[in-house]
């Protein structure tokens, strides 16, 4: 168990200040950013990578998010303190811990079998308490919808119409979507039982999404 060192905290003022500079906007994102610690994710010997605002691989060819997209993504999910939210790729939990932060009602699906047991180690060492899945997550988790927001942290062909399917009225779900090499950041909101809003952000990298009605898709 790594432990919260001054200068730790220290980073990571710093790196909130990074991203206040590139246009985060929402304190509560950037106060949960300034929260989790970041190092915990990391092997002891890579500390210095994890304040810098990277992505970094963390095996199973995937990679810990960098900390402007974690922030970007979260911000754009407009998290209120009573949305259940549904995350798509718990990956190393960092994402999924920030989400923790703005709700308890945390939903999180692994598609990568020893990337979801190292998760969920890692939650049960520091207290936490998210609902973490072992499957298909391209497929959303339809046993315990609907969710406020979805956010999915890997790039997809298209918009997946099981996720849409699983919001709310009024629900977001925020999502990359393009080709491998690129994706665009979209933030589509169900305004009607099939009525949607689609707006397009930034261009991002993610790792594909896997599964079902990820590269092999039945999408919007």
């Amino acid at each position: 168990m790594q432990v919260d060192l001054y200068k730790h905290k220290g980073m990571r003022r710093a790196l909130v200040k990074q991203l206040r500079d590139k246009g985060i906007r929402d304190e509560r994102v950037l106060a949960a950013i300034e929260t989790v610690p970041r190092h915990f994710f990391f092997e002891k010997a890579f500390l210095e990578q994890a304040y810098q605002d990277k992505a970094f691989p963390i095996g199973e060819g995937q990679t810990i998010s960098q900390p402007y997209t974690v922030a970007f993504q979260t911000e754009l999910l407009k998290l209120k303190p009573t949305d259940k939210v549904l995350e798509i790729g718990t990956g190393s939990g960092y994402q999924c811990c920030v989400l923790l932060q703005l709700t308890p009602k945390v939903y999180t699906i692994e598609y990568n079998k020893p990337l979801y047991e190292k998760a969920v180690k890692f939650f049960k060492t520091y207290g936490l308490f998210p609902h973490t899945f072992h499957g298909d997550g391209s497929q959303g988790l339809p046993a315990h919808a609907p969710y406020d927001k979805i956010i999915v942290t890997a790039g997809a062909p298209g918009i997946p119409k099981t996720l849409v399917s699983q919001l709310t009225i009024g629900g977001i779900l925020v999502i990359p979507v393009g080709g491998e090499s690129s994706q665009k950041m979209l933030r589509i909101t169900r305004t009607g039982e099939n009525d949607f809003t689609r707006e397009e952000f930034a261009d991002f990298k993610f790792v594909p999404l896997l599964g079902k009605s990820g590269w092999e898709a039945d999408n919007l």
